[in-house]
């Protein structure tokens, strides 16, 4: 039985990256389910913020917690529909077939970075933390000449497979089916960040009782295979705490 009625008119959204294949797989099961036609647009998460500060008409979001909440701030959002969907941690890839140094502890991790020809982060969460991670190491002018940010929207794992970073570090979701990559591991927990991506309806749509069908949809329990399979972490309740 569809969850919705059957339409023809679109329900647009914007992300960042990191939920790029999760969302993906969804709102298309969603469409099938429902009958609706749904368009999320992924790019960089500081692209996407700013175009729903700049009042683009988006229907949905779906970005970092903490990005919501400027966007909250702003009145671009519509704080009362706000529910989270699924956190993802940090991993770290090399090229496929390329030497796994060893990151089972904050020591290890440090060792390794500073061994790496090359370092690369994104301008997303993950990026932040890992510079200020190198602050606190006391190793961030050392390795300055060799981190590599990834422009906004191209995975790190892209520059890890063609040979531009040898150690890449991203959201797990943005690593984890990227081809020409291994993915060696997670953060160790005693350094690790954990990253909760949240939803919300945008004060510029015109299909609020569809978005928040949609994002009910995109809470509910029946969704958390799918973003087991995406390297993310559903929440434990619909709409509740991750």
């Amino acid at each position: 039985m569809a969850i919705g009625q059957t339409t023809n008119e679109q329900i647009t959204g914007i992300s960042s990256m990191a939920t790029r294949q999760v969302l993906a797989e969804l709102v298309e099961e969603y469409g099938r389910l429902s009958g609706r036609l749904v368009a999320i647009e992924s790019v960089g998460g500081v692209a996407a913020a700013r175009r729903v500060e700049e009042g683009e008409p988006f229907d949905i979001v779906v970005l970092a917690a903490d990005a919501l909440d400027k966007l909250a701030a702003a009145g671009r959002i519509d704080p009362a529909s706000r529910i989270e969907l699924a956190r993802s941690g940090v991993a770290v890839a090399v090229a496929a077939g390329a030497p796994r140094p060893g990151i089972g502890t904050e020591a290890a991790l440090r060792d390794a970075i500073l061994a790496a020809r090359s370092i690369g982060y994104s301008t997303g969460p993950s990026g932040s933390h890992l510079s200020r991670l190198f602050e606190r190491w006391g190793i961030a002018l050392a390795i300055a000449p060799r981190i590599v940010q990834a422009p906004a929207g191209i995975p790190v794992g892209t520059l890890v497979a063609r040979g531009d970073v040898e150690l890449g570090f991203q959201q797990l979701s943005e690593l984890i089916h990227l081809p020409g990559i291994d993915v060696i591991g997670s953060l160790p927990p005693e350094v690790q960040v954990i990253t909760t991506f949240s939803a919300a309806i945008c004060t510029a749509s015109r299909q609020r009782d569809a978005s928040r069908a949609l994002l009910s949809f995109l809470a509910s329990p029946a969704t958390a295979p799918a973003k087991l399979r995406h390297g993310m972490e559903p929440c434990m309740t619909e709409g509740g705490p991750c």
